[in-house]
């Protein structure tokens, strides 16, 4: 049997068998098939000033990796507003922080975040945002003498409104938001997701690791509302849940580690209470670095247990959101 290995002419005896190349067996270009085809390929922006739109924009991206994927999540979240089903959006507190809020609040006023979902440090830049109009202090400076996180009436009211949201049955983020509902001296209500969720009539729950928002380390901390408050957003979470089968959308924003596991147990618990639902959705983690749980939590495992979809988008939030949200826009007309 000849197996194609042969010394090449003129080879020491001796010498390790090399592969004989003239016998390798090709295929005509006509036969093969082709992953990335002229229709493909990007366009460069119109030459009349009056076409240079952002639909023109969106239009003109090559339908190949990133992009096609960036795409492909614009058409599911503009089919989800369509067919109406739950648009979970699952926050870090850098979205808040990076100015997004109106973005945001947009997209609930058009039926493209029928959720919002955050960890603990979301809800207290978002709090502060909109009490004060300042947020997020300089770490390493308030580390060094122990003031870090320590402003006092941040920690007092948010504490406090916890634990009026206990006694009345609601859920963290419903709490916070009605505290700021309720005062008339805020500095920019309406920068604030909590508030105009609220407003909207969209579920904002806030989902806490204890011990680790700055809140928690002062002195007006109540650990019974704090666990009361954020168990019962787990469970209204859990239950929004359902509304993902068939098409719905989980976007996953900038947080690392809190709310891919807390949706990884929200959805768990969906499925284990309808029979296997919810199944069929899209699932995105858009973040600036590449992260363990987002990807295993958000994007894989769900989608590959329940026949969906999953993608990865990297960028800053400040750039990637705000051009998600227009694409969308863009999309619904």
């Amino acid at each position: 049997m000849d197996d194609g290995i042969h010394n090449q002419s003129g080879s020491a005896a001796g010498n390790p068998p090399e592969a004989d190349l003239s016998r390798v067996r090709t295929v005509p270009v006509a036969g093969r098939p082709n992953r990335v085809r002229p229709e493909h390929f990007a366009a460069p922006p119109p030459a009349d000033p009056a076409e240079r739109t952002f639909g023109a924009f969106v239009r003109a991206l090559p339908h190949v990796l990133q992009a096609e994927s960036f795409l492909a999540v614009v058409d599911a979240i503009a089919s989800a507003v369509a067919r109406r089903r739950t648009i979970l959006w699952m926050l870090g507190g850098h979205v808040v922080k990076t100015g997004l809020a109106p973005v945001l609040t947009d997209l609930m006023r058009r039926g493209a975040a029928t959720h919002l979902a955050s960890n603990g440090s979301a809800g207290v830049h978002d709090y502060e945002m909109a009490r004060w109009g300042g947020t997020s202090e300089d770490v390493e400076a308030g580390l060094a003498d122990g003031s870090f996180g320590m402003a006092d009436e941040t920690g007092r009211d948010m504490n406090g409104a916890f634990v009026r949201g206990m006694r009345q049955g609601w859920g963290m983020g419903e709490s916070l938001a009605r505290d700021l509902d309720a005062r008339g001296d805020l500095a920019y209500p309406d920068l604030s997701l909590l508030l105009q969720s609220h407003r909207l009539g969209v579920q904002y729950t806030l989902h806490p690791a204890l011990g680790a928002e700055i809140i928690h380390q002062h002195p007006a901390a109540d650990g019974a509302a704090i666990g009361d408050t954020g168990h019962r957003d787990f469970r209204r979470l859990s239950a929004a849940l359902a509304g993902l089968d068939d098409g719905g959308v989980v976007m996953n924003v900038g947080s690392a580690v809190v709310m891919p596991e807390v949706f990884l147990k929200a959805l768990t618990v969906a499925r284990n209470l309808n029979g296997g639902a919810p199944r069929g959705f899209v699932a995105c983690d858009l973040d600036m670095n590449r992260h363990y749980r987002p990807r295993m939590n958000v994007v894989e495992r769900p989608t590959r247990s329940g026949g969906g979809r999953g993608f990865s988008l990297t960028g800053h939030h400040e750039i990637m959101v705000p051009l998600l949200a227009w694409a969308v826009v863009e999309r619904l007309g």
